[in-house]
């Protein structure tokens, strides 16, 4: 005898495949895409990089050539030290004078500039390194101070008609300090606290104090004057310096 099942009757809707009715449900939608305004001044804001007309002018401003006229090369542009106001022509000349105490010529020495005497100064610490002895910062601080040292007592001395500045008396003290150089340099090779070191000292302190004075007297008006004041005070100046050599 067969057993009998009760299955409950499948109704369908008007149409009769239940396919199309899924299919109907699961339509695809369009992705999102935000309305577009009628007139846009940026093409890209539109959100359609596809339709964005590209633009003449910055195809042309961005990878067109050189404009005529215009050179490629750098061959026309100045050396980097004249750029930088550095004259190694006329450093040299101003050096080269100040070996010749009787026949220095001032007139290399109406324009003053700090680029030899800073070079002056560091192959004068150098040559001090080479010895054991750091003075570097001392020598700067003591350029310093000498300069203006020499600007106070010659203004006190020309009163209003002196017409000596700083940083004049910078470059004629670095310039003159090359005696100290060439005695710092000579220093290595002879013996510490003996005679000869000190007659080389006295004899180069003599040599920059004779160059400094007189470069000082013939730029400056009214110090011919007062000549030998200022040759006190640069000869303090440079016994200074030589006694960072000698001890």
């Amino acid at each position: 005898m067969a057993k009998e099942f009760n299955v409950p009757p499948v109704i369908f809707p008007a149409g009769g495949n239940p396919l199309s009715t899924a299919q109907q449900r699961r339509q695809p939608t369009a992705p999102f895409q935000p309305p577009r305004p009628a007139s846009s001044a940026i093409p890209f804001m539109s959100f359609d990089i596809g339709s964005a007309p590209t633009s003449a002018s910055f195809s042309n401003s961005q990878f067109s050539g050189p404009p005529i006229g215009v050179s490629a090369n750098f061959e026309d542009e100045p050396p980097l030290l004249e750029e930088l106001g550095i004259n190694t022509k006329q450093i040299w000349n101003k050096t080269v004078s100040i070996l010749m105490p009787f026949r220095i010529n001032s007139k290399l020495h109406e324009d003053a500039d700090l680029s030899g005497p800073f070079l002056l100064i560091m192959a004068f610490g150098l040559f001090q390194l080479l010895a054991g002895k750091i003075h570097f910062g001392i020598l700067l601080g003591w350029v310093t101070v000498s300069a203006i040292f020499l600007y106070v007592v010659f203004n006190m001395l020309a009163g209003r008609q002196g017409n000596l500045d700083v940083y004049r008396c910078l470059s004629l003290i670095g310039y003159c300090m090359l005696p100290m150089v060439m005695l710092s340099a000579l220093a290595l090779f002879l013996p510490q606290g003996g005679m000869v070191i000190f007659g080389m000292a006295a004899v180069f302190v003599v040599w920059s104090t004779r160059v400094c004075t007189r470069l000082l007297v013939e730029l400056a008006s009214c110090g011919d004057e007062h000549r030998g004041l200022i040759a006190y005070a640069c000869f303090l100046i440079y016994i200074l310096f030589s006694y960072l050599v000698i001890f």
